[in-house]
């Protein structure tokens, strides 16, 4: 798979269900922590569809309201007395066996319950703490840091192999890197949500030091009160920052403001604020020390920290950090409904089980509301595009749909790349929603780098293709989907067949010598020639390879770009070894149709000691990219004869039959 365009796409995270929670405590003496356990009532509200799918999926996808924490923090705190401590809920139930450890740790509030709305779902596939700081402790920060490092060694010696995760909002963000700095040993993974490391630059920082530099005066104050002062700040700084600003921006972060006026005392508010700016100090002195792998959560409207500028600050300053940024949501992100922390892991990509990251054992299938929003997503694509499947019978007969197509794996679908690999999109969904199919893609090493300050941006679609299994072009991650009797879609032609020049359409560029039949042949993997056409009707190239190498501007970008993301092939001769990375300028059109051909499945079990031979397997690659041809120009001479080749007459056709309704093509003989 390839993709070409470039910018950074906001990680869109789908909306799922509410529940309500009641709460009650229990030892686990097999941890020594406090667990807490939730008993949970259904108030499900879905459409058909999605009512069919929570049937199929037992594990339905469940969602807990700010009203649910503020019920949980205040039974938690009622009789609250100790020294902080770890406790697990109840809730996030049994991991995956070799699951990796994640800690949360609190933001001001320091109740442990900041990540209620995602305990279900990170409990699949993390072991999960989460630490509970008493409102009338006053444990200083560093003893805090101290505590932290104790659980992270700790859990080092048991699982030297697995990494540790330190999940942090505002405050435990100071306190993750902190740890990390003083623990560089120590494989961690930091995931921190709007970084209290700007608090000197909050809005709200003159009401915050008189907060602190005159406790005498405002002890008497009702918490109420002060935090009312705060929500007004926050207000006529919006105000004076976006020019004008709604209620509903705001109004997540003031009702959880009002939630802290009911389970802190002001001074325990104090406290809190005192420390969170020793805490920033402490952070921030020591960020130069930090190696741990880290994302950064930055909210793009959040009222009390200027997290989106902290985020790109922290970026440039860590070693080894990335940033995802959520335009539309407020300081308190994981109580945002609009988020979901496990959706935003897979997407990125920093889900691992030990040192290095396994991207087929440590892959984690899209649930079903994940896999509901890829498809709506993709969806408008289809529409106008309005694909044609065709697909061929073991009796060798061509038929429109899917009906040839194995449903058994481990089967690999190897066909041509169109221009900027967008062919990809169509045909992943297609054959996910008519099918049940789920395409695990080989793809190039650039959908799986992170951004840095070089030629390199954000590969547009990156997050979704993460998300759904795509895995980097390599002969061990070949191996092991097939070993899982995966689906897996290969592209010999790689980069330089996506990003061709003028005039070389539909031809292919593959390698002389095979790379994938040898290995498919040893699992008697089923492999699916496919072509595929429709560029030509989409856009023309103004400006190819050719072309811009000519530029020396161009040139030098392309040379550069390249020597970051890393040539494949090198070793090779000829075209198949030219993959110099770069994106041709094209000049779109009006919409025309793709079309996809399917040919007859062949098949390599019992052929393992024939295919052995690589005479003998060179013959079968060759016979699999001829048919992968003889796709090409079929569909290219019969797609001449559909009466709705054009988007016009598509949307004439859907106009009088439904938007749903599918568009018919040319006669099959």
């Amino acid at each position: 798979m390839a993709t070409n365009a470039l910018h950074f796409l906001p990680c869109r995270i789908p909306s799922t269900l509410r529940r309500n929670l009641t709460s009650c405590f229990l030892i686990n003496p097999s941890r020594m922590t406090r667990r807490l356990a939730f008993s949970t009532r259904h108030t499900i509200s879905c459409s058909s569809e999605l009512a069919r799918e929570n049937q199929s999926h037992p594990l339905v996808e469940e969602r807990v309201s700010l009203k649910n924490f503020t019920e949980q923090a205040k039974d938690l705190i009622k009789s609250d007395v100790g020294m902080p401590h770890w406790f697990s809920p109840l809730d996030c139930g049994q991991p995956l066996p070799g699951s990796p450890l994640l800690l949360f740790l609190p933001g001001i509030d320091g109740t442990g319950l900041g990540l209620i709305m995602h305990h279900q779902k990170l409990g699949e596939i993390f072991e999960v703490l989460c630490l509970h700081i008493p409102p009338k402790d006053r444990t200083p920060f560093a003893d805090l840091v101290k505590l932290v490092e104790r659980k992270i060694r700790s859990e080092h010696h048991r699982s030297p192999n697995r990494p540790v995760y330190l999940v942090g909002e505002s405050l435990g963000t100071c306190l993750a890197l902190s740890v990390a700095s003083l623990n560089t040993d120590i494989d961690l993974v930091l995931v921190l949500a709007n970084p209290a490391t700007s608090i000197s630059k909050s809005p709200l920082q003159p009401i915050l030091s008189l907060l602190q530099f005159m406790p005498d005066l405002l002890s008497n104050l009702s918490l109420p009160l002060v935090l009312s002062s705060m929500a007004g700040a926050m207000l006529a700084d919006l105000e004076k920052g976006f020019g004008g600003v709604s209620w509903d921006l705001v109004a997540p972060s003031i009702a959880y403001l009002s939630v802290l006026a009911d389970i802190l005392p002001i001074e325990t508010l104090l406290w809190k604020l005192q420390m969170i700016n020793s805490a920033s100090s402490y952070a921030n002195s020591r960020l130069h020390a930090v190696k741990a792998q880290t994302l950064i959560l930055s909210s793009g409207r959040d009222p009390l920290l200027p997290s989106k500028q902290e985020g790109l600050r922290l970026r440039q300053l860590l070693a080894n950090c990335e940033i995802c940024t959520f335009e539309d949501c407020g300081h308190f992100l994981f109580l945002e409904d609009a988020f979901d922390l496990v959706t935003v892991i897979k997407q990125v990509g920093v889900y691992r089980r030990s040192k290095e990251r396994d991207f087929v054992l440590d892959f984690i299938p899209p649930s079903p509301s994940e896999l509901n929003d890829v498809l709506d997503r993709y969806r408008w694509m289809n529409i106008t595009m309005s694909p044609v499947m065709l697909s061929t019978l073991a009796d060798g007969e061509i038929v429109r749909g899917l009906a040839g197509i194995p449903s058994d794996g481990p089967v690999v679908y190897v066909g041509n790349h169109m221009l900027l690999g967008l062919d990809a999109f169509p045909l992943v969904t297609q054959l996910l929603e008519h099918k049940g199919i789920h395409l695990r893609g080989i793809a190039h090493p650039v959908m799986f780098m992170k951004w840095k300050q070089g030629k390199l941006m954000e590969v547009p679609f990156s997050n979704d293709f993460r998300l759904m299994g795509a895995v980097p072009v390599s002969g061990k991650n070949f191996f092991r989907l097939l070993s899982t009797k995966s689906h897996i879609l290969l592209y010999p032609g790689g980069v330089r067949e996506a990003c061709h020049r003028k005039g070389e359409a539909y031809k292919l560029f593959w390698p002389e010598q095979s790379e994938f039949v040898r290995m498919a042949a040893r699992f008697g993997a089923k492999i699916v020639p496919f072509g595929t056409v429709g560029e030509d009707d989409f856009c023309n190239i103004l400006c190819d390879y050719e072309d811009q190498i000519k530029i020396p501007f161009l040139k030098k970008y392309i040379d550069e770009l390249t020597d970051e993301v890393g040539k494949l092939r090198i070793t090779l001769d000829g075209e198949g070894g030219n993959q110099d990375v770069h994106f041709p300028g094209i000049l779109p059109k009006s919409p025309g149709r793709y079309y996809f051909h399917f040919g007859k499945p062949i098949e390599t079990e019992g052929r393992t000691e024939e295919l052995r031979d690589r005479k003998k397997a060179h013959e079968l690659y060759l016979e699999v990219k001829s048919e992968v041809e003889k796709c090409i120009a079929y569909l290219q001479e019969r797609r001449e004869s559909d009466p709705y080749r054009s988007l016009a007459s598509r949307l004439f056709f859907q106009a009088r039959h439904g938007f749903t309704s599918e568009v018919p093509a040319f006669d099959l003989d």
